[in-house]
This record gives structure tokens, sequence and C-alpha cells, in this order.
């Protein structure tokens, strides 16, 4: 290692809290779906900070709205209103056909929010603060208290717990197991339309279909978390869009700012209607008008440019690719995954395969200890595909 990407590495392990395991390297500057380190290494990135930079790096139109928002405002608190705020709510309204939005500053902040709407509805109800929320076993949905209570990994929980208390566990993809847990105390159902952290699982049709069935029946809200699997990640703007299951909540953040810490949560009149109230919810920097700029810009570039079309194209290319390396090799246990979210199961660590890719300019990340996990810009090409198998065969026969 350079001398001084690695004097830098050590300035950060000096003075930063050691709460990641980092690759040891030091990225400098991006270009479409390469990444740079400072020693002008080219990567081609598979991983998009985690999910986020949808649009590549260097977007010219993107950046030149920042800029030209930094210059006018970055900053005014939720006291008064801000165009971009107003812009960006209008345009995620639109995409996804909610109701309301609240801007937070990241995705756990929305599960956050999401939990409280979703107590205070069944609240308003009947005056009583003992409702059950069921969540999903092996989901991932955030490491603050309230989305850690409903994350369904208990190595990331016990050390924190208790929890807020009143979640059950259910069986992603099991819908009797949900059912079992339902009782009059049961206010919300949450989950990931497509399981992210918890290994790429994406939810079948029948399942989503009933318990959208179940909550209707019972009035109990369905919360689903589009942090990841959201904006065109899986080929459609909304991971449920495809099929065409509405939840009365839904969580976004990501790659709704491609780049810009923001998230949102969303959800129908209904709830807004019969949940948070003034005073109720609140952020000193969730919906300032650097961030919503970001927001309304992602969401007019994803339209102009056809983004979950070309998602649908390029993700079915992934897909063929993929299944083509894993017949090819032993080691592979399965491919899974929608779109350009995508999951190779091996039979072993999957740590120095990301190491060894690593070494050879490709940036791949993980889904658990056995799963590497594809999560590439979304404006990726069938050429970036093919360079990135070649890579990840040489590191898989290795």
């Amino acid at each position: 290692m350079a001398e001084y990407m690695q004097r830098l590495i050590e300035d950060a392990e000096s003075a930063l809290l050691h709460t990641y395991n980092r690759y040891q390297i030091v990225l400098d500057r991006g270009e479409g779906v390469y990444l740079y380190d400072i020693e002008g290494k080219k990567y081609l990135d598979f991983a998009a900070g985690i999910a986020v930079f949808a649009l590549g790096y260097g977007n010219r139109i993107y950046n030149d709205a920042l800029k030209a928002q930094i210059d006018k405002l970055t900053h005014t608190s939720n006291y008064y209103y801000n165009v971009p705020a107003i812009e960006a709510a209008k345009r995620l309204k639109a995409a996804s056909g909610m109701d309301r939005v609240f801007f937070t500053n990241s995705g756990a902040e929305a599960v956050e929010g999401a939990i409280k709407a979703a107590r205070k509805y069944a609240w308003l109800k009947d005056g009583k603060a003992d409702h059950e929320i069921i969540a999903m076993n092996h989901s991932f949905h955030g490491r603050t208290m309230g989305a850690l209570s409903v994350t369904g990994n208990p190595k990331y929980r016990e050390p924190f717990e208790p929890g807020i208390g009143n979640i059950r566990f259910a069986d992603y993809n099991d819908f009797d197991s949900v059912a079992a847990l339902v009782n009059e105390k049961t206010c919300a159902v949450i989950l990931e339309t497509v399981q992210g952290e918890g290994g790429i699982y994406p939810a079948t049709e029948d399942f989503l279909k009933k318990i959208r069935a179940l909550c209707d029946e019972k009035d109990i809200l369905l919360i689903l978390d589009e942090i990841q699997c959201g904006m065109g990640r899986t080929g459609y703007l909304f991971a449920w869009q495809k099929y065409g299951v509405k939840p009365d909540i839904m969580t976004a953040a990501k790659a709704i700012g491609c780049g810009v810490p923001v998230g949102a949560f969303l959800m129908n009149e209904k709830v807004g209607q019969h949940s948070l109230a003034a005073g109720d919810h609140g952020t000193t920097y969730g919906g300032n008008p650097l961030a919503c700029t970001a927001v309304a810009t992602v969401l007019e570039l994803f339209e102009k440019e056809c983004i979950p079309a070309h998602v649908r194209e390029v993700g079915a290319y992934l897909e063929k690719r993929l299944d083509e390396l894993a017949a090819g090799h032993a080691c592979v246990r399965e491919r899974r995954g929608a779109g350009l979210l995508q999951g190779l199961e091996l039979d072993r660590p999957v740590g120095p395969v990301i190491l060894a890719a690593l070494e050879k300019g490709l940036i791949l990340i993980n889904a658990g200890t056995n799963v590497i996990r594809f999560v590439p810009p979304l404006i990726v090409t069938q050429e970036n595909v093919d360079e990135m198998i070649g890579i990840l065969e040489t590191c898989l026969e290795g």
C-alpha cells in the first residue's frame, strides 16, 4: 500500500470511532460507474455506496442543481416553507401514489417515523399504548433503537435490549407465521419488499397479497420498507408496484438523494389524517432545501432517462450472466434477486472473494456471511456487467 494512503488510514483509525471494519483503500473521486482511490487506481463499482448512487458519479445535471442551491439556501428549519421541499414532495407523491410525505435525514429515521405513525394511528382508535408490531426474521431496518427493535437479527439487537417493546417476529414469505401472531393488539406489519441485508430475498406475490388482505380485514397498517429496494432498483420505481400491493406507510432513503443524506416516510390519506399531528414528530434538518433539491432532481432525471425501464433490461442481463457463472462453479449455491438488486449465495464466506475482487479493481459488498450483493449504479450497462463477471470469474477460481 502506498505510504500516503497508509498514513491517511492510520489517521482515520486514530480519530474515528471504530464501528466499521473498512476496506483498506481511500476513495477520492468517481466518474460514471467507476471510482478512483487517492493513488489513481480505478475500480468498477458494483456497490453504489450501498445502493445509493443510482445515477452514477459526476452526473452534471444533478451536480449543477446542488451547486446552485448551495449558493441560494441550504437550511431554514421547518418553521418555514421552502420551494425544493414542496417540489420534492410533489414529485415523490406522484412517483409513489402515496398522499403524505415527511422528509428525514436517513432511512433509519424514516423507519422511526413509520413506527410512530402506526402506533399513533392505533392509539387514536382505542386510547391504549400496548399495541404490537409484527416484523420479519432476518430483516434489517436500521441501527437506531426503534429501527433496531424491528430488525429480525438478534446479533444486532441483543447488546442494546430492551428495545421499544411489543415487537413480534414472523418468517418472511410464510403467511401462516404472520397470521398466527395477529391479535387485537396488532397495529402494523413491517417488512422489506425485498430483504437486503438478510440475504437478498424478494417477497412472493402471494405473501404480499395475503398480508395486504389481512391488514385490510383487521385495520392493521402495512409498512413496506423500500429504502434499499426502492427507487428503480428492481426495475420499478418502488418494488411493491410490480405486485400491485400498496402499503399504508412506506419508507424510502438511499437512492432518493443519490448521495445527499435524505430519507422519507410516506403514507396514505387515511393514516395521514389519523396519526401524527402538529407536535408529534419533527426534525431540524429534515426537508432542508439542499437535500430536497437532490430528491427533486433525482426524480426528474429518473423520469427523463427512463431509469426503471433501463434497469429491467440490464437487470435481466445481469441475472443471465450470474446464472451462467453459477452453473460453472460448484461453490455457488443460488442466485436470487430482482433487477439490479442481486445476490449470489456461496457455500463459504464471501469475504475472501470480495477482497480478491477489490485487489483486481472491482467493488462488491456482502449481504450476510455467504452472499455477494450486487447493487451497481442504475446507469450500468451490459458491457459493465461483462467486465464485472470477467473479474469475479477469476476470483471464484482463485
